[in-house]
This record gives structure tokens, C-alpha cells and sequence, in this order.
């Protein structure tokens, strides 16, 4: 069903497919040298029916085409003087549910080839937070930023897949451009930033309205302002409009400000969460309307919170989400990540912190504050709440490892809920995630000290200790670090070493006694949830090599191991 490249050589390059009538194809070309000029033509059973052309050479230009009429398509082009970035094909009748066809994408640009792998990642490209995550018209939609054209940082896009259980997705067209005049120069001068996104008010139940920064470096009086637009379909968004133009007066902010989250108050106004900083720290600022769209009249009510614990942190991606939890009053959960923070016990960067306590609407107080995820790899996460119960997911990387001279695919993590016990959050995974269990490749030599095969290395490990806090050191076999999971006097711990020569982070959630672990491993990443989330670790490792075998020193009361498949 794919395109089938023609060509013997590096020019001319052909492809075919069919294609039913209705389809349309998302094109991004630029020439190949300054004064030349890149052509596509595209034709449909010999017809042409397009010729899409720029001598754009800086960054590629994006074109769509529909096919009046089905039958065996044709895209062509010279090598030579044209560059073909990415090709993909859909209905819009029915891409909810077929999802997008990618026609072409380069071998640097693609996904990475790992079948066995069940984490979420785009189809092509680059990507890191999550936004608008929601459910709307019946789908669970994942938002997220994004760059077509290669596995690195530029200017941002808004991509876009959609799913029914939060572990099986689909992707859909890209969802926002970044403005016309950001996207001559792949320079990463800014681009559609980071956002959230509430129901619309249309009749088909599809309609979304999303919020989202745009960034311009350098721009006057704001590199940062706020934009909304709404999509009819769940599928393209509508024209933006600007909805916050300028920061708050009087507070000495820096030019951070960003990241808006949108949720029903507790007073049935829609409430808006900016991150931004002062010289102080971390700060959250606190919006509201009484439109019922959230389309304009939005109105500071003052700083929500802030978080002055870490230095001249900036806190980026707030949200805030409702907490079920044993006590009838209802507690609110804000969540937010600390830019450039580092913790001096362990050396770890960029954490994200959630703070409970009372929200009426205008103040928040604060009752406790912990961490949201001691490997400190599930950045940027955002919460909505599904039903009765908010669901959340973050970017499985950190800004710490992260380098503009070097391609960084990267994953979301699993999606987790969000739930109160008494003075803590816990975040487990959602329970599709049980469905990836394929096949049990173990429950007992694990337990008894031996050296368990792990297939794939698309696994599940679960543990049942003698006692909380019992001892146990788990370790695997992996090409390329040095990987496992331990529980000692200090807490439990990501065991986790690059061999690069530089002494690593330390990964452990002090003081920790579990009595029941979950262990994801998958190409690229290791999650970990003990007691239900109680305390929860996510890591990203570099590459996406499997790890080949696990071997477990200490008693426990059981141990399985689960290969996993989607």
C-alpha cells in the first residue's frame, strides 16, 4: 500500500500509490540551491492534476493538494533541485479512523524502526510537550510540539493523534503552523508553542478550541503572547486570534510567559494558567472570563503560586486538575516544571513539582508539595479529567540532555492517572495498559535468582516484596548503559549510566518502602510505579537498543515478567 520510489538513481525520483478520490496530500518541498526552483508534479492515472513549486531553499514549504478524483497517483520530482521533506495522504471523512498515510519521509526524518515498541511517537520528526490533551467528540486527542523535518528542536507545529485508551494511537494531520513569516528560515526563530484545549460549542461534538504561545525571538514588546483558535472538525484549525497580548504590569516578570492551561473552575468561569518567572523564581499567574467559549474577556486575577525553593527557576506548562480523593472536600493538584532547577542532592535537573491544596476559583492554598516523578523524565505533563478521574502524560526526556547539535527522538510517557491518598499523589498508569500484556515470559526463575530472557525487551516486571522496603537490586543487560532498579536504605532508585565518563544523576526517591513495583522497559525508556504510583521514575535512554535480560538479587514473594505488544 505504500509509495514505491521508481528511481535507480538520486534523480529523478517517482512514486505511486492508490489513492481514492477526496484524498488530500500534505507536501513540504524547498530547492535544493539559492536561484533554483523545487517542482512536484502530481498526477492521478496520467492526468496531471498539480505542480506545487517554491524556491524557498531555507526551510521547506508546505503545500496541499486534493484529488478530485481517485485512481493510481504519481508524485515526481528531481533530486537534484528539489527536496521532498515529508509526503502523507488522508481523507478527512475518515482520517478519525484511518489516520494519516505517510507517502515519504527521509531516513533521518522518520520514526524510528522499533515494531515492538509501545510508547507514543510521531510519525516523523522532532517532538516534546504534550498540549490540548483532552477528549473531545468521543477520542482522546494528543496535541504536541512539534518539527516535520528533522529529530531536532526548530520551529514549532502543533501535532496531532487521537486514540480511544490512551495506549493505541492514530495520527492525524499536522494541526498548527507556526505563522507565515517564521516558517521562511529553519533558524527556530518561534513558532505555535505550547498550550491546551477546551471543548467547542458546536453541534457535531468534534468542534475544539485551542490556546497555545506564540513565540518570536527577538519581537517588541513581547517575544510571547497568547493566541486561540478553534477547529470545526477536530481535524484543521481555524484562523488564531490573539487573546493575551502583553504580560502583567507591575510584577518585574521576565519575558516568560507562556504555556497557557484553560479548565472549569470551581465556580464554573474558565480559569487560564501562564508559567512565567521574576527574579525571585518561578511564578504561576492566574487568568479568568466569563465568556462561556473562552474566546476573549480574559481578566489577571493575580499570581497563583510561586516557587522560589530552586532560584531563578522559570515554571513552564502548569496545569491544574480536581482531585478524587477520601476526604468529601475537594483538593486541586498544580503541576508545573521548573525550568533550569537542579536539585543539590542528587545533581537531577529540571523537575516537576505538584503542589495540593484549596482552589475556590481566585486563591489557591497550598496543604503539601512533593515531586511528580523522581527520574525526572516526564516533563511538561499535562492533566485533564476523563469522566470523574483526571488522566495525564508528559515528555519521557528532559531538557538536560537535550542538544541543539544532535538528533533527540524521544517518546510521551505511559498515560497516568492522577489520584489523592491522604497527604500524596499517586500517579499509576491507566488501566489500558494491562491490555499490552501479550505473553507471561516469567514468574518464577526471576524470583528464585536467575537470568530471565527478556524477548523483545518490550516488558512488564512485576514485583511483590516480603515486606515494604524490602531490599532487592534489579538489574538488566543493555548494549549501551548500565540499567537497573534498586531498593536499599536510601529509597528506591533508577540505576542509570550512559558510559560516558561523567558520574550520572542520581535517580531515587528518598526514603522510599514500597511493597509492589511495575516496571515498563521499552526501546528508549524504563518507567517505574511503586504502590500504585506512590512513587513514580521515568528515564529516557538514549538510542533503542532492547535490553536483552534481567537478573534479580534480594528476596521477594513474587516476581512476572510480561512481554508486551500493542
Amino acid at each position: 500500500m505504500s509509495l514505491q520510489a521508481k528511481s535507480e538513481t538520486s534523480a529523478p525520483e517517482t512514486m505511486e500509490a492508490e489513492l481514492p478520490e477526496g484524498t488530500v496530500l500534505h507536501l513540504w518541498l524547498k530547492a535544493r540551491h539559492p536561484g533554483g526552483e523545487a517542482k512536484l508534479f502530481v498526477a492521478v492515472d496520467g492526468n496531471d492534476i498539480g505542480e506545487p513549486s517554491t524556491r524557498r531553499t531555507g526551510e521547506f514549504e508546505f503545500f496541499a493538494v486534493t484529488l478530485a478524483k481517485g485512481g493510481r497517483a504519481t508524485l515526481s520530482y528531481d533530486a537534484t533541485t528539489t527536496a521532498l521533506s515529508v509526503a502523507y495522504a488522508f481523507r478527512p471523512a475518515t482520517v478519525m479512523k484511518e489516520g494519516i498515510r505517510v507517502l515519504h519521509s527521509d531516513a533521518r526524518t522518520a520514526a524510528p524502526d522499533v515494531p515492538d515498541s509501545y510508547h507514543f511517537r510521531p510519525p516523523f520528526g522532532w517532538m516534546n510537550d504534550p498540549n490540548g490533551f483532552g477528549r473531545f467528540g468521543g477520542n482522546v486527542h494528543l496535541f504536541y510540539q512539534h518539527y516535520p523535518h528533522e529529530p531536532r528542536w526548530n520551529t514549532m507545529h502543533w501535532g496531532h493523534a487521537v486514540s480511544k485508551d490512551f495506549v493505541r494511537w492514530t495520527h492525524l494531520p499536522m494541526f498548527l503552523f507556526p505563522a507565515a513569516h517564521l516558517s521562511e528560515k529553519d533558524d527556530g526563530r518561534g513558532g505555535a508553542f505550547s498550550g491546551s484545549a477546551i471543548p467547542g460549542t458546536g453541534p457535531e461534538g468534534e468542534e475544539i478550541r485551542v490556546f497555545y504561545t506564540e513565540h518570536v525571538r527577538d519581537r517588541q514588546p513581547e517575544e510571547q503572547i497568547q493566541l486561540s483558535a478553534v477547529s470545526r472538525d477536530g481535524i484543521v484549525a481555524g484562523p488564531s486570534e490573539t487573546v493575551m497580548p502583553l504580560r502583567p504590569e507591575g510584577l518585574s516578570l521576565t519575558t516568560d510567559f507562556r504555556d497557557p492551561y484553560v479548565f472549569k473552575g470551581p465556580d464554573g468561569r474558565w480559569k487560564m494558567l501562564l508559567g512565567s518567572r521574576d527574579r525571585q523564581g518561578g511564578v504561576v499567574l492566574l487568568y479568568e472570563t466569563a465568556d462561556a467559549q473562552g474566546a476573549d474577556g480574559w481578566t489577571f486575577l493575580g499570581i497563583l503560586h510561586r516557587e522560589d525553593g530552586f532560584g531563578m527557576t522559570a515554571a513552564e506548562c502548569p496545569c491544574m486538575v480536581p482531585l478524587s480523593g477520601k476526604n468529601a472536600e475537594t483538593r486541586w493538584a498544580l503541576i508545573f516544571g521548573l525550568l533550569t532547577s537542579r536539585d543539590p542532592a542528587t545533581g537531577r535537573r529540571n523537575l516537576t513539582s505538584v503542589t495540593v491544596g484549596g482552589f475556590d476559583g481566585r486563591t489557591f492554598t497550598a496543604e503539601f508539595v512533593q515531586e511528580l516523578d523522581f527520574g525526572s523524565d516526564a516533563y511538561a505533563f499535562q492533566a485533564f479529567v476523563d469522566g470523574n478521574e483526571p488522566v495525564g502524560i508528559a515528555w519521557l526526556a528532559n531538557w538536560t540532555d537535550f542538544s541543539k547539535k544532535d538528533d533527540f527522538p524521544t517518546a510521551m510517557t505511559l498515560p497516568r492517572r492522577v489520584l489523592l491518598d491522604g497527604d500524596t499523589v499517586l500517579t499509576p498508569p491507566v488501566a489500558a495498559v494491562e491490555s499490552l500484556r501479550h505473553q507471561l515470559l516469567d514468574n518464577t526463575a526471576l524470583a528464585a535468582g536467575k537470568t530471565v530472557p527478556l524477548g523483545t525487551g518490550a516488558v512488564e516486571i512485576v514485583l511483590d516484596l516480603t515486606e515494604p522496603g524490602a531490599a532487592f537490586d534489579l538489574t538488566f543487560d543493555h548494549p549501551d548503559v548500565d540499567l537497573g532498579v534498586k531498593l536499599d536504605a536510601d529509597g528506591l532508585a533508577i540505576v542509570f549510566d550512559a558510559r560516558t565518563g561523567m558520574t550520572p544523576p542520581r535517580y531515587v526517591a528518598t526514603g522510599a518502602k514500597p511493597s509492589s513495583l511495575r516496571i515498563f522497559l521499552d526501546a528508549g525508556s524504563i518507567e517505574v510505579f511503586a504502590d500504585n504510583g506512590r512513587w513514580t521514575g521515568s528515564k529516557r535512554i538514549p538510542g533503542f537498543a532492547a535490553a536483552r535480560s534481567a537478573t534479580l538479587t534480594g528476596a521477594v514473594a513474587g516476581a512476572g515478567v510480561w512481554q508486551l505488544k500493542l
